[in-house]
C-alpha cells in the first residue's frame, strides 16, 4: 500500500513536529487534537516551525507553503481518520489515556489504516488489542527537533504483520529520518537504552561528589570526541525529565543513590526553575552555555 493521508493524533511536543515533516515531504497531513483551542495553538507552532525549517534545512519560501496546504485540522476523530493510510498517535504519555484514545479509534477507523504509536515508555504490546488490529499496530518512535535529529526507531510487537513493518520502515525513509528497526520489543529503544544509563551515570558522578558538571562533560567529549557532555544532553532533554525518571526509580526501589539524586535535582534545580534549555539555564546558562565556547576541551 501506498501512503498518502496519514493523520497525526496530538499536537504537542512531538506530534506536530512529525506533522510538519510529514507535511513537508509530500503527504497530505490532518492534525488532530481534542479541541479546537488545542488546535489552534499548534498552527502558531507551525508558524515557528517553519523558521526552524527555512534557517536549518534550508527550505524554501515555496516548500514551506507548500507544506501548510498540505495540513488540515480536525477536533472530530472520526472524520480527521477517515481517509487514512497510517495514523501516528502522539498523545499523552499515560497507558490509561492511550488506551482510551484506542478504543475509540478502532470504532471509526477504515479496516485499511495502519496505526503507530509514538509512546517512548510503553510497549506496543500493551494496548496492541486495544487497538482492534494488533498486526497493523507498532511503535514508531521520533526524537525531539526530528527535522535534525531524524531518527526514527520502528519497533513492532510479536503480533505485528512484517509486511506492515515494512512499510513504516520506507514511510520513515520517505519524510527524511533514518529508519532503525527493532527486531523485537525492547523499553527505551535503541537510543534510550545507551542514553539513559550515561546520563545517570554522570549524575551518580556529580552527586557522589566525585567532580562536578563540567569536567565530567569535559571527560566525555575528550575522550569520545562527543559534541556535548552527559550534563549539556540534560539540559536539552529537560531536568524535569530526568527528576521525574530518578523519582520514580527512587520509589520503586528504595535506592538510597536514587533517592539523594531526587533530592539532589529538586533543590539544585526544580525548585529554583532552572530545567534546562527551555528555561534558559540548567546546568549550563544559555543561549552560549560554556561546554560550546573554544576553550572549554582545553
Amino acid at each position: 500500500m501506498d501512503f498518502k493521508n496519514i493523520t497525526i493524533a496530538g499536537s504537542g511536543v512531538l506530534g506536530y513536529q512529525i506533522a510538519f515533516q510529514t507535511a513537508f515531504h509530500g503527504y497530505e497531513v490532518i492534525v488532530y487534537d481534542i479541541n479546537d483551542d488545542v488546535l489552534e495553538k499548534a498552527k502558531a507552532k507551525f508558524d515557528i516551525l517553519a523558521q526552524a525549517f527555512e534557517k536549518d534545512l534550508g527550505a524554501s519560501k515555496e516548500q514551506l507553503a507548500a507544506t501548510f496546504d498540505r495540513l488540515s485540522y480536525s477536533s472530530d476523530l472520526a472524520s480527521a481518520v477517515a481517509k487514512a493510510d497510517l495514523l501516528i498517535e502522539a498523545v499523552p504519555e499515560n497507558p490509561t489515556i492511550k488506551i482510551g484514545f484506542y478504543e475509540q479509534l478502532a470504532k471509526v477507523a477504515p479496516q485499511k489504516t495502519i496505526f503507530a504509536t509514538n509512546s517512548s515508555t510503553l510497549l506496543p504490546s500493551q494496548f496492541a488489542q486495544e487497538t482492534g488490529r494488533p498486526k497493523q499496530f507498532l511503535a514508531l518512535h521520533f526524537a525531539n527537533e526530528i527535522w535534525k535529529h531524524n531518527t526514527a526507531e520502528i519497533m513492532g510487537h510479536p503480533g505485528t504483520d512484517k509486511t506492515v513493518f515494512d512499510q513504516v520502515v520506507n514511510f520513515a525513509k520517505s519524510i527524511g529520518m533514518v529508519a532503525l528497526p527493532l527486531y523485537k520489543e525492547q523499553p527505551g529503544y535503541i537510543v534510550n537504552s545507551l542514553l539513559v544509563p550515561l546520563l545517570s551515570a554522570a549524575t551518580d558522578l556529580l552527586v557522589n561528589e566525585v567532580a562536578d558538571a563540567e569536567t565530567i562533560d569535559k571527560t566525555w567529549m575528550v575522550a569520545t570526541g562527543a559534541p556535548t557532555g552527559p550534563f549539556g544532553i540534560l539540559d536539552i532533554v529537560g531536568i524535569t525529565t530526568a527528576y521525574n525518571i530518578n523519582k520514580m526509580q527512587a520509589e520503586a526501589t528504595n535506592d538510597l543513590l536514587k533517592i539523594k539524586t531526587v533530592a539532589y535535582l529538586k533543590e539544585h534545580f526544580i525548585d529554583k526553575n532552572k530545567l534546562g534549555v527551555a528555561t534558559g539555564e540548567g546546568f549550563y546558562s544559555y543561549p552560549n552555555p560554556a561546554y560550546q565556547s573554544p576553550d572549554f576541551l582545553k
